[in-house]
């Protein structure tokens, strides 16, 4: 059988055999101490003209490679961070980190462990600052390097930047450079996300995952970016669940252990709304054909066409069906809080039962040891703006950053669009859009007719229109605070 293995000539038959360094093995029979060969390929290969490292050096060559992306990762100033002093259960001192985000953790700690251990695939670890991820992915890193991999742990701008500084190192290439990068046994992306996104910056980085992607080259890539913040074409490889493995860290900040991801805000640490349980909900059935005062509120139109609202102070008379619209949004409360997935809304007017059931849902999961934000809509919005003053202690895009992943987020008293500032409505669509596209359950409360919400919150309102993933309630009772005493209708 002739054999179709492309002939290889050393560069000995060069005319110029005397000028070149001897690397290889003079004894080699195939590039006869050249360290380099050319194969006898066409034109058309994409092996042509260019030169091969022989097999004779390849280990030499390997251990260079491999010295050089250490150094390139800087892991001696990282080589204390190992799966031996890494703490699954969190920070110690940490006052508010609940079980599931210990059970997270856990997680997390054993998937890393074992791509270490068998790095196959790839791993995607995303989580808020301080979470612990970059720890474990240098964990790995160590791990890969005391078993001898060519390991490279680098964060994307280092990464951006060690390509951009190879066109003027006078010892490399960018092309050389970039093989190596592309090529490392074990490449590891820390901070995915903080890049300079130029147009350069993006194609270089695609090449690269895009390249490791096609060849199944083990891969562990860091952010706290959302898959849907990541570039489309990153994002579909990411995506591949059969070859990506993707862990979610919710874990708080390890480095301040005292401080909660619900920093301060939250409601559900008021005796008030502690005391708003299930257990003391009242179901109302005895107000049902009783007289309620109530309000109406209608737009109208000045004389010079302006708009403005007409409230009528009026009484109306509780129905069954009134009662039966507030046992169908307790049973839909209970039914969340047992298994919080997608989103429930509560309308209706003030002091029907929106928040207690809201504050319930977040008293009940608080009880089981998880973790809840319940906040009126412009104490968050109110919240987010201190940050941005000199004497804040917290950046505005961590504080954004755990608010909008907190495991449960319960936002009381949605208002009409317009009552507040563009910058704000921005914000808070910004919170709800991403926790929406990442399915973390969410509770909303507003007074807002459904008619008004729709108006006020159309691309929020289209999302909740989705039945599979949303629920909303109306509920069409009276004020609790406002039955009239003596009122009760005749029985016939």
């Amino acid at each position: 059988m002739q054999n179709d293995i492309p002939k290889a000539s050393s560069l000995n038959s060069s005319s110029e055999i005397n000028t070149v360094k001897t690397l290889g093995d003079p004894n080699c029979p195939h590039c006869g101490g050249a360290g380099y060969i050319r194969y006898d390929v066409p034109v058309e290969d994409e092996r042509f003209g260019k030169l091969e490292t022989c097999v004779c050096r390849a280990k030499d060559v390997a251990e260079i490679a491999r010295a050089r992306l250490f150094a390139m990762s800087n892991l001696n100033r990282l080589s204390h961070l190992t799966f031996e002093n890494f703490s699954p259960s969190g920070n110690d001192k940490a006052k508010f980190m609940s079980n599931q985000e210990r059970e997270n953790l856990h997680k997390a700690f054993d998937v890393s462990e074992n791509f270490a251990k068998k790095p196959e695939g790839w791993l995607l670890l995303e989580g808020g600052y301080g979470c612990g991820k970059t720890h474990l992915a240098a964990a790995i890193a160590n791990f890969s390097v005391n078993k001898g991999i060519a390991t490279l742990f680098i964060t994307v701008p280092d990464l951006l930047d060690s390509l951009r500084f190879a066109y003027a190192d006078p010892e490399t290439t960018f092309e050389e450079r970039f093989e190596e990068i592309r090529n490392a046994g074990l490449l590891i992306l820390d901070d995915f996300g903080t890049q300079n996104a130029t147009a350069w910056a993006q194609e270089k980085l695609f090449q690269i995952i895009n390249y490791r992607y096609i060849n199944k080259l083990p891969t562990v890539i860091t952010t706290n970016l959302m898959l849907d913040e990541i570039e489309g074409r990153i994002r579909s490889r990411l995506q591949d669940e059969a070859f990506v493995n993707y862990i979610k860290i919710t874990a708080p900040d390890y480095r301040r252990p005292e401080e909660t991801s619900n920093p301060g805000i939250s409601m559900l640490s008021l005796p008030e709304m502690k005391a708003m349980t299930f257990k003391t909900f009242q179901p109302r059935d005895d107000e049902v054909g009783t007289e309620a005062v109530t309000t109406i509120t209608t737009e109208k139109k000045d004389k010079f066409g302006n708009k403005y609202k007409d409230k009528e102070v009026t009484r109306i008379k509780v129905t069954k069906d009134d009662v039966k619209t507030l046992h169908d949004a307790h049973n839909a409360a209970v039914e969340f809080a047992e298994k919080p997935e997608g989103w429930l809304v509560f309308l209706g007017q003030s002091f029907s039962g929106k928040t207690h059931l809201a504050a319930a849902i977040g008293n009940y999961r608080m009880g089981l040891g998880g973790q809840a934000l319940l906040v009126e809509v412009t104490a968050l919005l109110d919240y987010l703006r201190q940050t941005f003053r000199p004497n804040s202690d917290v950046s505005f895009d961590r504080r954004f950053h755990e608010i909008r992943t907190t495991p449960l987020l319960i936002l009381d008293d949605l208002k009409e669009s317009g009552a507040s500032s563009a910058w704000a409505e921005d914000k808070l669509y910004s919170v709800l859009n991403y926790r929406y596209n990442a399915h973390l359950p969410t509770v909303l409360t507003s007074t807002l007719h459904p008619e008004a919400f729709a108006l006020s919150y159309p691309n929020l309102w289209n999302k909740l229109l989705d039945q599979t993933k949303s629920q909303v309630l109306n509920i069409n009772m009276p004020p609790y605070r406002r039955v009239s005493k003596g009122s009760k209708a005749k029985k016939k």
